[in-house]
């Protein structure tokens, strides 16, 4: 069964969320300095030497489109989990590491 848009929404919203919760603790905990800007269908990190993450939803395609310094990546939502299109990566993990590689700042997403 597809997907709506308004399941598409909710479970990118998750995502969002979790990642910004995240971030939030680093910023606290390791006095990292990172910002945060959540508008719309983007969440943009943006580290201390200029360079960014940014994450958007892509509403018609039903992913979430993640670029970092490193290139561009889709993730679709496949049996319950957020996957990259072309290597079936996990999302939340692959933010995890190109946060890391990107800043050195490190994530801890248990609530």
């Amino acid at each position: 069964m597809a997907m709506t848009d308004t399941e598409f929404h909710q479970l990118a919203d998750e995502m969002f969320s979790e990642i910004d919760n995240a971030v939030e603790r680093a910023i606290d905990d390791q006095d990292a300095d990172v910002d945060i800007d959540a508008s719309g269908n983007v969440l943009q990190l943006s580290f201390e030497d200029g360079s960014q993450i940014v994450i958007n939803k892509q509403e018609p395609l039903h992913e979430i489109w993640i670029a970092t310094k490193f290139g561009g990546f889709h993730f679709n939502y496949t049996d319950g989990k957020w996957l990259d299109t072309r290597n079936s990566l996990e999302f939340m993990p692959f933010v995890i590491d190109s946060i890391k590689k990107q800043s050195g700042i490190e994530l801890d997403i248990t609530p």
